[in-house]
């Protein structure tokens, strides 16, 4: 297992990490998949395009009125962010082949921060193996 630990400049803020999950997929060049998972209940993991950085900025802006800031009973000030994880999801599995993920041409590997900005979010990578012929 690997971990990748990053900062984050923003309260809603994606990330591309896709650079830092290939690099373990090539340490784990017989592996089938990784299971990328946030460690966060504020952040999620997803995979979308990563072409358009316009993307990013829409989904986040989609997500808002999903989740609103007001009218929840845990009210610390960040429920809305649990809320838009669950929507998403902590984790992503992304398969690999010979040690390359496997993605389709416009596709990247985002974390997805719902409560920055914050300082060391970290994101384990765990490579399963490849299904035996």
């Amino acid at each position: 297992m690997a971990s990748i630990t990053l900062d984050t400049q923003h309260r809603d803020q994606l990330v591309d990490i896709t650079d830092e999950v290939a690099r373990c997929a090539r340490d784990h060049p017989h592996a089938g998949a990784l299971l990328v998972a946030s460690m966060h209940t504020t952040a999620a993991i997803i995979v979308n395009e990563g072409f358009d950085p316009d993307v990013a900025g829409d989904l986040v802006r989609a997500l808002g009125p999903l989740a609103d800031r007001s009218d929840y009973r845990h009210d610390e000030g960040n429920s809305d962010s649990h809320v838009k994880v669950a929507l998403l999801g902590a984790s992503q599995l992304v398969p690999v082949a010979d040690g390359e993920l496997l993605l389709g041409r416009w596709q990247r590997i985002f974390f997805c921060e719902f409560d920055g900005p914050r300082d060391g979010r970290t994101v384990t990578v765990t490579a399963l193996a490849a299904a035996s012929d």
